[in-house]
């Protein structure tokens, strides 16, 4: 009689970056902590600007450079959205070009695809929070978000002599930096590129045009959802691309509970430290996975002081309306993809 062999559960080939993680966790915490001791919503833009740079790991070659630009295109990003929060057209026209922006970067990779995620999601805070902001204008907006992201530079400098590693690292040649990325561009079909370009420039500009007049103060649940889905995909179809507006809309509801669940603003920012923490540690090295995870984490953190949370169907509802803006759109770009092979299947068999 054959022996019964049971499965074999593998862990994770890569080790968890726990160094990093405490930078992001020490990062976040002191300006949530001051924001619950204060209740002003300055520190909560130095918490996301802390997290948005602790995206990067300060022991890469360049992982300090990324962590800067990060700093610096998310501080700019979040004003932009502040700004743009007081007129309809602005937050459309600014959001088409972030959603073209986005498809642009994923075309060179996905390090490239993750810095135009990062400025995406400060881009949707901005616009999310003027409504309820009590800062004077975009550029304190900025500066709070650039403050929390060099406090986390501070801490990755220390991160870097504590393992005996150069303050700032040589970095690679612009020339073969520049090499290797037309390389990568060069390996995707331009007519893919292209709808896939049209289809999220049209889904992030409707989500911003209407986050303010659907889903007024929590226009932010609207626009992330819609931003949960827009990513180059291997396999364009009509079930995948109902299966990843779904997920999206899975996660912005879940998160929701989770909020509307908790008793209070300090359980919340308990929550959010051990997320960033886990999440930090185990960061996902696939693109769709690595957007899910920002996002939520991101969608807690501005939440996380929050005092409206008995409300919860405002947050639904945004989520839902975000749901249909990225389904329909996609829907109408997945008609004409397939019918662009059909058109080329002939012609190619002609030719052969």
């Amino acid at each position: 009689m054959p022996a019964l062999r049971l499965p074999r559960f593998r862990m994770p080939s890569r080790t968890p970056t726990w160094g990093a993680a405490l930078v992001a966790v020490f990062g976040c915490a002191l300006p949530l902590s001051l924001g619950l001791l204060s209740n002003h919503p300055g520190f909560l833009w130095a918490a996301l600007g802390a997290f948005q740079a602790a995206r990067a790991n300060p022991l890469h070659r360049s992982g300090m450079l990324r962590m800067m630009l990060l700093i610096g295109l998310g501080a700019c990003s979040s004003g932009l959205g502040f700004w743009a929060a007081e007129s309809w057209l602005a937050s459309l026209l600014l959001f088409a070009f972030c959603g073209l922006l986005l498809a642009w970067l994923q075309r060179f990779g996905n390090e490239a695809g993750k810095l135009g995620l990062g400025i995406c999601i400060c881009l949707c805070l901005g616009q999310g929070y003027q409504a309820t902001a009590e800062l004077p204008n975009p550029l304190a907006v900025a500066a709070l978000f650039g403050v929390g992201g060099l406090w986390v530079a501070l801490l990755a400098f220390f991160l870097r002599g504590v393992h005996g590693l150069r303050t700032w690292p040589h970095l690679p040649h612009l020339r073969h930096l520049l090499k290797a990325l037309r390389r990568h561009a060069r390996r995707l079909p331009r007519d893919r590129w292209r709808l896939h370009a049209l289809s999220c420039t049209l889904s992030f500009a409707l989500a911003g045009g209407l986050a303010k007049l659907l889903a007024g103060h929590q226009g932010h649940w609207l626009t992330l959802t819609v931003l949960g889905t827009l990513y180059l995909q291997s396999r364009v179809s009509r079930q995948r691309l109902v299966q990843v507006c779904s997920s999206s809309l899975a996660l912005s509801a879940l998160l929701a509970l989770i909020g509307h669940s908790l008793p209070s603003s300090a359980a919340m920012v308990a929550l959010v430290l051990a997320l960033i923490l886990i999440g930090r540690a185990l960061q996902a090295n696939r693109y769709r996975a690595f957007m899910l995870q920002n996002i939520g984490i991101s969608l807690l953190l501005a939440e996380a002081l929050a005092l409206d949370w008995l409300h919860l169907e405002p947050r639904l509802l945004a989520a839902l309306y975000g749901f249909g803006l990225a389904l329909l759109p996609g829907l109408l770009f997945q008609a004409l993809f397939a019918h662009r092979l059909q058109k080329s299947d002939p012609a190619r068999q002609a030719g052969s």
